[in-house]
């Protein structure tokens, strides 16, 4: 099914809030799973199918292209699609991409850049973990002088939107510091790839792992690697680190049999066939505006009650936003508190925790519903302050 543009989208004011100014529906500010759109819960309901047929033959490839599409892939880029959660394609990715003589040098300025250094440590990949602290800006000239230190690192490993903070690297520019060196990148934009600019042919990252889920608006299950074809082939020479995530197993199936090869969650392809038709029609750019005016409408009000955002402006990503708890509140209150006015909030992660929780506006939500959560946070704190 396809959809115009027009039909496609929904009011950024509603239906999401009720008389009162009460949610309709539980408001997930988690980031991801995201609240999807009524035609990609309607789409899970899809017909049993078996998966050696031709039916899911032509699913899995229309949405092979589509999201080759969504990555800003030609001709000669590709996607290979697994059953398995963002973290599935990240490890798919590292695993197969880097060779037996390689080594990876990871950028970790955050709990998922730490991510990737154990992904690479449990597959007995070479690693120097780059550890850079959490929200710090990855330094270019630095990077430049560790590739040039280091021939061995045949591999660059850095997060494009990095949840634990809400923090954008800077993909682009560690990619041409990286091609410049002769080496390949291997980018975790799982939180970023549908809305964030970051485009296969553009940015040209080596590797590119995403979820069907979160800017995507898709049905959690599904994950992805998107490529060059010439580069998936080449794996075939490479050490098989994995049996389930070796990418040149996948991509030989969907590739030249058109077919999975294990079975797959069948309706999360439904739902992912869906929400990228919503996501071609909206286009990037456009849901990348929707995402921008919902943080910005949060901000402001966060703002204007007083509390501290962790990032500066400059370093923000569109779909999260990391908050200090409010004087006087811990975490379980204002979860429970916020909870019970149908808000569902996320913890930040490890040092973070005590201190910051994380707001995120991807996903089907609406300036109504943002509206409704800044009133309820603001009952609950002034109700604390009394």
């Amino acid at each position: 099914m396809t959809f115009g543009i027009a039909e496609g989208l929904r009011s950024e004011e509603g239906p999401g809030v009720g008389p009162g100014g009460q949610p309709r529906r539980p408001v997930l500010m988690n980031p991801g799973p995201v609240m999807t759109d009524e035609r990609v819960r309607a789409a899970l309901a899809g017909p049993d199918m078996c998966h050696r047929e031709p039916e899911f033959s032509r699913l899995l490839t229309r949405v092979r292209r589509k999201t080759t599409a969504v990555c800003g892939g030609g001709d000669d880029h590709t996607a290979v699609i697994l059953t398995g959660s963002g973290t599935c394609a990240v490890e798919a990715a590292i695993s197969s991409a880097v060779p037996e003589a390689g080594g990876l040098l990871v950028i970790d300025n955050g709990h998922y850049g730490e991510r990737l250094h154990h992904i690479a440590r449990a597959h007995a990949v070479r690693t120097h973990r780059w550890e850079l602290g959490w929200g710090t800006p990855v330094d270019l000239e630095a990077l430049d002088r560790l590739l040039a230190a280091d021939p061995g690192l045949t591999h660059v490993g850095v997060v494009h939107h990095e949840t634990s903070t809400g923090m954008l690297n800077d993909v682009a520019a560690v990619t041409a510091i990286a091609h410049a060196h002769g080496r390949e990148v291997v980018v975790d934009a799982v939180s970023s790839v549908g809305a964030e600019a970051l485009s296969l042919r553009d940015d040209v990252p080596d590797w590119l792992a995403g979820s069907s889920n979160k800017c995507l608006e898709g049905a959690p299950g599904l994950s992805f690697v998107a490529a060059r074809k010439d580069a998936f082939a080449a794996l075939g020479t490479r050490l098989r680190r994995t049996y389930y995530l070796d990418l040149h197993r996948h991509y030989r199936a969907q590739e030249e049999a058109a077919a999975p090869a294990f079975t797959p969650g069948i309706p999360a392809f439904y739902a992912f066939d869906a929400a990228l038709d919503l996501a071609l029609a909206e286009g990037r750019g456009a849901r990348l505006d929707r995402y921008t005016r919902l943080a910005q409408r949060l901000r402001d009000g966060l703002e204007e009650m007083g509390l501290e955002i962790l990032l500066p402006p400059e370093q923000r990503a569109a779909a999260l936003t990391a908050v200090r708890i409010p004087q006087g509140l811990t975490y379980t209150e204002l979860h429970e508190g916020l909870r019970r006015d149908g808000f569902v909030i996320y913890s930040a992660q490890e040092h973070l925790a005590q201190d910051f929780f994380r707001l995120s506006t991807m996903g089907c939500m609406t300036a109504g519903e943002i509206d409704s959560f800044l009133s309820a946070l603001d009952r609950l704190v002034k109700a604390r302050r009394r």
